[in-house]
């Protein structure tokens, strides 16, 4: 598991001349802030953080967190949990770039969704609206009957939850899984990978190994 930054997306060509939309992510280095372990901690886990910032923009607990690995404050602090039986050969302090992904060929990436705000139900749910020729005024994109189907013999007659209505959309955890890894570059610490992922561009994002895919 990597943390980078989404750059934003365009065209690679592929081997067989193919024009293929891929997201360009920046991934690392990414410094290991903390191992823990069963003895310790009671689980095994490996803690890394990605782009700095300013310790003048952290708590003194965080400063002194990332004083403990010797690497300065991080924006972006993860934590990638292991099996109770695995062998941890990590240190705190140790760095991790894009090189861990060269014998992959599928990677899953898990983003936050771009925020929509309040949104009504057509662009939420993708409704169909009213019909749009005679009959209707000013209801076109109206979400029609809702109490119909509300009330529940013995349950009281509020609307239930998970009825399709508008409401906050976007800025939820996303991942997109199996995507086709394309290419690294270890010297500039990018990756490319197929098809778009969650978020807009800037946004954090963690890479891992697809665990979906065929080995």
């Amino acid at each position: 598991m990597l943390l980078g930054k989404k750059v934003g997306m365009t065209q690679v060509y592929d081997e067989q001349e193919r024009l293929l939309p891929v997201t360009v992510i920046q991934a690392g280095p990414c410094i290991v802030t903390q191992v823990k372990t069963i003895e310790a901690d009671g689980y095994n886990a490996v803690q890394m953080g990605f782009d700095d910032v300013k310790a003048s923009r952290r708590t003194k607990a965080a400063m002194g967190h990332a004083d403990k690995a010797k690497t300065a404050p991080k924006r972006f602090v993860r934590e990638m949990r292991l099996a109770n039986d695995a062998k941890v050969e990590f240190n705190p302090g140790d760095s991790l770039n894009v090189s861990v992904f060269a014998d992959t060929k599928m990677v899953d990436v898990i983003g936050t969704s771009k925020g929509k705000g309040f949104t009504g139900p057509m662009k939420r749910w993708h409704f169909g609206g009213m019909p749009g020729s005679h009959g209707t005024e000013r209801k076109h994109r109206s979400p029609g009957s809702q109490a119909g189907y509300g009330t529940d013999r013995g349950h009281g007659g509020d609307i239930k939850r998970g009825k399709k209505m508008g409401g906050h959309l976007g800025a939820s955890r996303i991942t997109v899984k199996t995507h086709r890894l394309v290419s690294i570059d270890p010297e500039n610490n990018l990756m490319v990978i197929k098809g778009s992922v969650p978020g807009a561009a800037g946004g954090y994002v963690i890479v891992r190994s697809s665990q979906k895919s065929k080995p």
